[in-house]
């Protein structure tokens, strides 16, 4: 985490409501993640130099008020300020519910609320057991919608 935390850029964005940390989203560019630029469930779509939402994480108590979503615009906006041209995240095939322990990669209805379209559906020939993924996507922009900043200003 040391090392982490003296990085030029932050690791991943927190969320407040009423003063306690109510989330937390992690951002960064696709080659500074190893485990997911070398993993067989999240191969590249292409030569395009992606950030990654690895995952995004929500207090019990803070869930249903809009806090995922305003964590993934604001990591957005976050990454197109650094420079990035599009932002990934590789989460559950399908808006199956899952438990709490497993739903930190989030769901194709998450994504696709905060913007994001789907680039590739579920990898064929992964090992028995793996969770199906899909890879979605959403370009940065450099200035982001007065929409996403008012989301983004209430986290």
């Amino acid at each position: 985490m040391s090392a982490l935390a003296r990085r030029r850029r932050a690791p991943g964005l927190l969320a407040y409501q009423d003063g306690e940390v109510a989330g937390w989203v992690a951002i960064a560019p696709r080659p500074e993640l190893v485990r997911i630029d070398a993993s067989k469930a999240t191969p590249p779509v292409d030569d395009v130099g992606v950030w990654v939402i690895p995952c995004v994480t929500v207090r019990r108590r803070s869930r249903g008020r809009g806090v995922a979503q305003a964590l993934i615009r604001a990591a957005v906006a976050y990454a197109a300020k650094q420079g990035a041209p599009a932002v990934e995240a590789y989460p559950r095939a399908g808006d199956v519910r899952v438990h709490d322990d497993f739903a930190f990669i989030g769901t194709e209805a998450l994504f696709r609320k905060a913007g994001f379209r789907k680039v590739r559906g579920p990898l064929r020939g992964l090992p028995h057991g793996w969770t199906p993924r899909v890879t979605m996507r959403v370009a940065c922009t450099s200035r982001t919608s007065p929409r996403s900043r008012a989301r983004s200003a209430g986290a």
